[in-house]
């Protein structure tokens, strides 16, 4: 009896002494992070330049002079996403992501936003930000990729793919406005990475906290396509939420350009409405100037 119960100790002390030099297995398919998915893989991708003209007419030579998120995605052939990294510009490695993945053609989607958090992924066709998140500039970079039997390391520069409407208040503000809202519709909250246009119809609800020295809001869209126009309801509110005046305006917009609208809001009297009338400014700068 002694004889095998030393022996079931015996192989019980070299089953558990095989078990610990077993590694962990890791699922690597669909992992998703920061700072990059595998340090050591076989895609490595930099963001080279995010490109500003025509807004502003200069370069940004480093992403975090134009965004404070980065999301890179891969996605398979049949459109299904694989992989993502999410970066903010707090991270030391802003800017460059790795990831490893199988022999393939795959499509690399980036895109750069200062939005409040990160844009909904999953369908390439419908990369998506909320009205909580706030909509900001944002620059796309979309591409099929090969990856081989060999590493490859891919620098990359983003474009804008937003239309800007820069809406200026030129009367004083009353001290009774604690906050600015701004509903617009016309545009999209979300954009299909293969065309870099907007892919929804959406109800874009943006509101600002204001200060009697605030007098210009940006208000960002994707457009259905190189130009569009969005019907835009301003109204000023009290520090209850209770409305003290509204305009409604139609805006027309152009990707990649500024619509400037300005004039006396407060005022014009309650309740009234502006047609804009388009007039481009033919210059190449990249702005047109309103007034309502």
């Amino acid at each position: 009896m002694k004889f095998r119960i030393h022996n079931f100790i015996f192989l019980l002390l070299i089953c558990m002494l095989y078990a610990c030099e077993q590694p962990y297995l890791i699922d690597d398919s669909a992992s998703s992070g920061s700072p990059a998915d595998n340090p050591n893989g076989n895609l490595t991708v930099s963001v080279f330049s995010i490109e500003q003209t025509p807004f502003s007419e200069i370069t940004r030579t480093a992403p975090a002079d134009a965004c404070t998120r980065l999301n890179f995605a891969i996605y398979d052939a049949s459109g299904s996403k694989a992989k993502q990294i999410n970066q903010t510009s707090a991270e030391a490695d802003f800017g460059t992501a790795s990831f490893q993945l199988e022999e393939g053609t795959y499509r690399l989607v980036v895109v750069a936003h200062s939005s409040n958090g990160n844009p909904s992924m999953t369908d390439l066709t419908k990369i998506q930000f909320t009205n909580a998140q706030g909509y900001s500039d944002t620059f796309l970079y979309s591409e099929n990729i090969t990856v081989g039997s060999e590493p490859q390391n891919l620098s990359v520069s983003l474009n804008r793919i937003v239309a800007l409407c820069r809406f200026v208040i030129t009367d004083d503000i009353p001290a009774t406005v604690a906050k600015m809202r701004f509903y617009y519709t016309g545009g999209s909250g979300a954009f299909n990475a293969v065309t870099g246009f907007g892919s929804v119809n959406s109800k874009q609800d943006v509101k600002f906290d204001v200060a009697s020295s605030q007098k210009q809001f940006d208000l960002y869209t994707f457009l259905h396509d190189i130009e569009g126009t969005i019907h835009l309801t301003v109204s000023a509110l009290d520090a209850s939420g209770v409305e003290i005046t509204q305009h409604e305006f139609e805006v027309p917009l152009e990707k990649n350009q500024i619509s400037w609208l300005s004039g006396d809001f407060f005022g014009r009297g309650a309740s009234q409405s502006s047609s804009v009338g388009v007039g481009i400014n033919t210059k190449w700068d990249g702005e047109t100037h309103y007034t309502y």
